[in-house]
């Protein structure tokens, strides 16, 4: 079962992190969010707190959330993801529209995406964690490779003390290692989802194009596509004022 956190009360609104996140990325506006919802945070698996396993595909993904949601008798449901949870809500949506009311993606399209994370892998796969070292030198480590401070800090949340003086990573980055190819892959060409769906993209990111539009409108022909400014990747982060004001407005 996946790890998650569950607050507030009302129809079920479940939230899914990006690649290499977890469920404390969203821990601040998922609180704004349980005034109006309950709220149920989820860490994906190989990710935060959730299941490692050699097993890891959009496609399990889903049969993980769809679990999730029989497990606690969620119907219904209103769904959030963001860039790898998004493409997972995304197939989510396709293959079980019964189950899903209203879908929100955030920074994401359907479409292919080439492997980009390299500098970020390289510089996870170069930390030790047998010398035992502490968190700033598990930075220095890293700042070689991820040269944006935010990134680095990101990254940094899924430190925590396996036991007392062994830093260990929350994601299962042996997999990571092997099924990288698994995060780019697009959404299958016959996948349709004609609910309402919000497209939300950040203003300073390249994930969501103009050129994008037709092919998010082929899979989902009942959504909207809108722009937060001053906002990349992690828009819910980087302008969560807005980011709040159009979920909310969409899924009220």
């Amino acid at each position: 079962m996946l790890y998650s956190k569950i607050e507030g009360s009302g129809k079920p609104l479940l939230i899914l992190h990006g690649f290499l996140g977890m469920s404390d990325n969203w821990k601040s506006i998922g609180t704004q969010f349980a005034a109006n919802f309950q709220v149920h945070l989820l860490d994906l698996r190989n990710h935060g707190r959730s299941l490692h396993s050699d097993k890891f595909s959009y496609e399990i993904m889903v049969q993980d959330v769809v679990a999730y949601c029989q497990f606690h008798n969620l119907e219904k449901i209103n769904i959030i993801g963001h860039s790898m949870g998004g493409k997972t809500a995304m197939l989510l949506a396709t293959m079980h529209p019964e189950l899903v009311d209203k879908l929100i993606v955030a920074d994401i399209g359907p479409k292919f995406y080439p492997q980009h994370h390299q500098d970020i892998l390289a510089g996870l796969n170069a930390i030790d964690f047998s010398k035992k070292p502490s968190r700033g030198e598990v930075e220095e480590i890293l700042e070689k490779f991820v040269t944006d401070f935010g990134t680095r800090q990101f990254l940094m949340k899924n430190l925590f003390w396996q036991e007392p003086g062994q830093l260990a990573f929350r994601f299962n980055l042996a997999v990571f290692n092997t099924k990288m190819d698994e995060i780019g892959i697009p959404l299958p060409e016959n996948s349709i989802f004609n609910k309402p769906t919000l497209f939300i993209r950040g203003g300073n990111s390249k994930y969501i194009l103009d050129s994008d539009f037709e092919n998010i409108k082929q899979h989902f022909p009942n959504s909207n596509i809108e722009t937060i400014p001053n906002a990349g990747h992690w828009l819910h982060a980087e302008n969560p004022a807005d980011f709040y004001e159009k979920v909310t407005s969409f899924v009220k």
